[in-house]
Formats: C-alpha cells, structure tokens, sequence
C-alpha cells in the first residue's frame, strides 16, 4: 500500500502528494494517484491549452459522490513556484475586486491540483491581459435529444462557420454535450465575438426550429440542441480540453475527428463520451486533434 503523504519533485519543483489509493470515481473503483497519472500522461497534449489562462478549478476532495466546490482563488498552502495572475472579477459572489488566479504552465503546477482532486480544469477563451484567441459553440442538449443530435448540429454549425473563413475543431464535453473551438485573431473583444456567435446561432435556430435553439429559456429547449454562444463572454470559462469531469466513470473531454462527428451524427458510429484510458490511447493514435487551436485564426466579420 502506497504511504499517506510522501514527497516527489518535478522539473525541480517539490510538492507533496497524499491518499493516492483515495477512490474518487466510487463506480469506476478509479483513484486519486489515478487522476495523478492520467494528468501526468496527458500533459503533453493538455499543457499548451492550459497555458496562460486563469484556470477555474471545481474540486471533489471525498470522490465525484461527494460534496464539490468552484475555486477561482488561489487555495491555501499554494506553493511559491506557482504562477499567479491577480485579475479582476467583476460582480464577485464573495465581493472580491480582484482575485489570484492559478495559471498551469508545466507539469508540477498540474500534479499539484490533481493532488487536490481538482477533477475538473475550465479555462477562459482569452489568454492574461488578451483579447479571445477562440471561439467556442457549446452544444448543450435537451433530453430526449442527446450527443448524436449535437453532432449532426455540429456538421452545420462547421458548414456555416467555414463560410466565413473560420476553422472549427470539435470535441466532447465529457458530459453530455460538446463544443467547437475555433482559433481566431485575438484582437477581437469578446463582446464582439459573443455578438458573432449569437448572429450564428440564431440563423440556424431560424433554418432548423425543430431541432436548434438559441434561446436560454430551459423551457424550450427540450428535444433541441441549445446552440450556446454566451460561452464566448468575458467572464465565462470552457471545459479544457482533455479535462476529466466528474462523472460516474472519469470521462475527459475528448477531442474528436469530422469523421467522426459526421458518423456519430448520422447513426453509423454509437455516441459516447470517453474514459480516460480511452483519451489516452487516442492520443497515442491521432496526437492532439485540438493543435490547430495553437495557432492565431481570422478575425470575424463585423
């Protein structure tokens, strides 16, 4: 049995880590040093889109089962080697001006809140002190409708955007739903891209009625796939790619090919969601479907 607490160093970071046989995932029977393993092994791929963005943290000490909680804040005993941004938060539900924000860079900073069994990473579509380097459609179903539905929503959505000139690259929530992240020119404010992502939204709302809306109001969207461009705002964050979610088994958000979305969309292929194990053997397969994200995309048209 593997010790309570034992110290390691990464990269020339030391940090602590404890309760790693500690099962957070109760039906899956999968633990917290595997939560740390799979973060580990994923960093390759996951880093560069964690890289200076705040980080929102939605941590599971007692297992997915659990009591959870958002922290946007750095946590307590927060290690002198992790990089902070101190930002404004606006509206803040605890009155703060400002608050100081986690940034993931490297692998160290990463283990450290998988030790802290935060299960769930979100990020921002702008990077510190930036204007949005992406937008992001997220496709949020409404049962009975489900993940092939957002799919074949999706197949539009890509149709309508490469019209202007914007590349989408779509992935799995890891829940029930999933988005299209699409790099654009950063120099952009995000109330102009939310204003372009509700222009799209609601000209296929109004093209499919029976199958899309882009109206908040829950009582519509039943049966329909809600088109939700207000992820693109300001204070909003994503699911980052590769990101475990707290569900009954440890699902990540996955990355996916066209292929793939078109054969899910269309019933040829089943629509699932991805474990971790999965996610990882798929990137040692396809290497990471989201590195187009990397690069600076267009501006959108005005």
């Amino acid at each position: 049995m593997a010790p309570e607490r034992f110290a390691v160093a990464i990269d020339g970071r030391d940090l602590e880590l404890s309760n790693l046989d500690k099962v957070l995932y109760p039906v899956a029977g999968f633990t917290k040093g595997e939560v740390i393993d799979y973060y580990t092994r994923i960093a390759p791929v996951m880093l560069p889109h964690l890289a200076g963005r705040a980080v929102t943290r939605i941590r599971f000490p007692n297992g997915v089962d659990g009591i959870h909680f958002f922290e946007k804040n750095k946590p307590g005993g927060t290690p002198s080697w992790v990089r902070l941004a101190t930002l404004p938060v606006p509206g803040s539900t605890k009155s703060r001006e400002t608050i100081d924000f986690v940034v993931v860079d490297d692998l160290a900073t990463l283990v450290w809140l998988a030790n802290l069994a935060a299960l769930e990473l979100h990020t921002p579509q702008w990077k510190i002190d930036a204007d949005p380097d992406l937008l992001v459609v997220d496709l949020d179903p409404g049962a009975p409708a489900g993940l092939r539905e957002c799919c074949a929503v999706a197949v539009l959505m890509r149709d309508r955007l490469d019209d202007d000139g914007i590349v989408a690259y779509p992935k799995t929530s890891g829940k029930k739903g999933m988005q299209l992240c699409c790099p654009i020119s950063g120099a952009q404010d995000s109330e102009l891209v939310t204003a372009y992502a509700k222009k799209v939204a609601e000209e296929l709302a109004a093209k499919v009625p029976s199958g899309i809306t882009a109206k908040m109001a829950k009582a519509v969207r039943p049966g329909k796939i809600f088109i939700d461009w207000s992820q693109n705002a300001a204070a909003k964050t994503t699911v980052t790619p590769y990101s475990l979610r707290a569900q009954e088994r440890p699902t990540a958000s996955t990355p996916l090919t066209w292929d793939e979305v078109e054969a899910i969309g269309t019933g040829a292929a089943e629509a699932r969601q991805f474990t971790a194990t999965e996610v990882l053997d798929r990137v040692e397969h396809h290497g990471d479907l989201l590195e187009g994200l990397l690069e600076a995309g267009p501006e959108l048209p005005v």
